[in-house]
């Protein structure tokens, strides 16, 4: 019999900001099933070490392949920042704004933009 190694989702916890309407709704709600795929059936070392070698070659690349390898980084960041920023307190956003600052940063430099 074959075990199955899949995550259970965490209890307690809710994935909707409530009251949401508008834009926040419709991208929580495309982004449920994502979520719930990264969470439960990729393994947890799997994404930050897809994002950590993307961003070694975003640094060690210094032309534009670096920027490319940078910008899912940026759209990944960006996307976890941005469902979590209602629940965040003023750190919490500073750093995600500084992240995502640096990173765009970064990626502007291999393009050339600097």
């Amino acid at each position: 019999m074959a075990r199955d190694n899949k995550r259970p989702l965490p209890l307690g916890e809710q994935f909707f900001t409530p009251g949401a309407t508008g834009v926040r709704k419709a991208v929580e709600q495309r982004s449920a099933v994502p979520m719930t795929f990264l969470f439960t059936q990729v393994p947890r070392w799997a994404a930050p070490a897809v994002l950590v070698i993307l961003l070694l070659a975003g640094f060690a690349v210094a032309n534009p392949i670096g920027g490319v390898a940078v910008l899912p980084v940026i759209v990944f960041i960006g996307w976890l920042a941005y469902l979590s920023w209602p629940s965040l307190g003023i750190g919490g956003k500073l750093l995600r704004v500084a992240m995502l600052t640096f990173l765009v940063l970064l990626a502007a430099t291999r393009f050339g933009a600097f």
